[in-house]
């Protein structure tokens, strides 16, 4: 399926970028290659990169890796199924559906507290508005209805 191997695509891209940079807060929480917390997060609850490092890591990192796992194998999750608020769909449908949402919020906070803005803003906000966008195509809405199943 062409669709979701482009879903597929967007996901890992995403997750090795976040990794990379939720790790590197990790590891760096006072700042690295001249990030400065002082400055980068003066207007936010934050006073070192450590917590935002967590979350980029996890919700934009593992996540997606999570996601493309369920959207290649569809093996059934019962945590993952818990909180899928679409029921006539697989979890990891609704899962890629969070994740546009989360990588869109992130963008939109993180200018909100930098009270600054870079092109890679722009570049990563749409790339959450496209995720969505191949999310709710037909052809990926009814490979993961699970509605189709029961019939």
């Amino acid at each position: 399926m062409k669709t979701r191997n482009l879903l597929v695509a967007l996901l890992l891209f995403l997750s090795v970028g976040a990794l990379f940079g939720g790790g590197a807060f990790l590891l760096f929480p006072e700042g690295w290659m001249g990030m400065t917390p002082e400055l980068m997060l003066q207007h936010s609850p934050f006073k070192n990169f450590l917590i935002p490092g967590l979350i980029l890591f996890t919700v934009l990192g593992l996540m997606p890796i999570y996601v493309v796992w369920g959207l290649i194998k569809r093996k059934d999750c019962k945590i993952a199924q818990l909180v899928n608020i679409y029921p006539d769909m697989h979890w990891s449908w609704s899962w890629s559906v969070y994740t546009g949402f989360a990588l869109v919020i992130w963008i939109y906070m993180e200018v909100y507290f930098m009270r600054g803005f870079h092109w890679l803003h722009s570049f990563y906000f749409f790339y959450g508005v496209l995720l969505l966008v191949v999310v709710f195509l037909k052809p990926m809405r009814q490979h993961y209805s699970l509605r189709q199943k029961a019939d």
